[in-house]
């Protein structure tokens, strides 16, 4: 599912279409100023651009229309599309991280560790539904966008599985009879997490994953904790 051109959907999709460009020179902003907002706008536009088009479609034409910057400012930056689309993605990748662990050190001092785990997955779907056009780039998008991206796509799950596993040494502090589990456990839940997100975001059901909250809970807590499955809300 695409979205429309110039539809602005989240923070990181936000473009500069029919704005003036950067003001240069004595009455404009400093050269280095300039570089760091001109790297900002087109971060936002390929975002948008993906969005609308798909990866295989989007040409460093788009990008640089909807970021009100020249070709020349662009390959300041990138070295092409990818290079630009990647850097994006990682972007996005550390505030939805941020955004999490935000979320976990926000919880009172004696937050047990289930309640740690749901906040941190909240806070995780709420960032994507706040992002829609950053969400489908980063779970439909970048996949498919090469080898490079699909080694990225592979160090974000283990980024994830490391934060699972660092939760889970803490939780069994907590919890000694919790089991222990091979690193390997983590990887496959972050992975379980990002196709059932995927799956949502390919369909156009964004707003949908927020549903997605029981069900990840409790599949954390049943391979990490051995829990029986939560009981569906009534």
């Amino acid at each position: 599912m695409s979205v429309a051109p110039g539809k602005q959907e989240g923070v990181l999709a936000r473009t500069h279409e029919g704005e003036p460009g950067l003001p240069r020179g004595r009455s404009g902003l400093p050269l280095d100023e300039v570089r760091e907002v001109q790297r900002d706008r087109l971060l936002r536009a390929v975002i948008a651009a993906v969005g609308a088009n798909g990866f295989r479609d989007v040409t460093v034409a788009d990008i640089v229309r909807r970021a009100r910057v020249s070709r020349a400012a662009f390959y300041a930056h990138f070295t092409d599309k990818e290079d630009c689309f990647l850097a994006a993605c990682r972007k996005g990748g550390l505030l939805m991280v941020g955004r999490v662990m935000a979320a976990v050190r926000s919880q009172p001092a004696g937050a047990t560790a289930e309640e740690l785990l749901r906040a941190s997955i909240a806070a995780y779907l709420e960032f994507l539904v706040e992002e829609p056009l950053f969400a489908r780039a980063f779970y439909v998008d970048m996949p498919a966008a090469g080898p490079t991206a699909v080694e990225q796509v592979e160090i974000g799950l283990h980024a994830y599985a490391r934060l699972h596993r660092a939760w889970h040494d803490r939780a069994r502090r907590e919890h000694p009879t919790w089991p222990a589990v091979p690193y390997e456990a983590y990887f496959a839940l972050s992975g379980a997490t990002t196709e059932l997100v995927r799956a949502e975001v390919r369909h156009g059901r964004i707003r949908a994953i927020k549903q997605l909250e029981d069900t990840l809970v409790s599949l954390h807590l049943a391979v990490l904790a051995a829990k029986p499955w939560l009981p569906p809300k009534t």
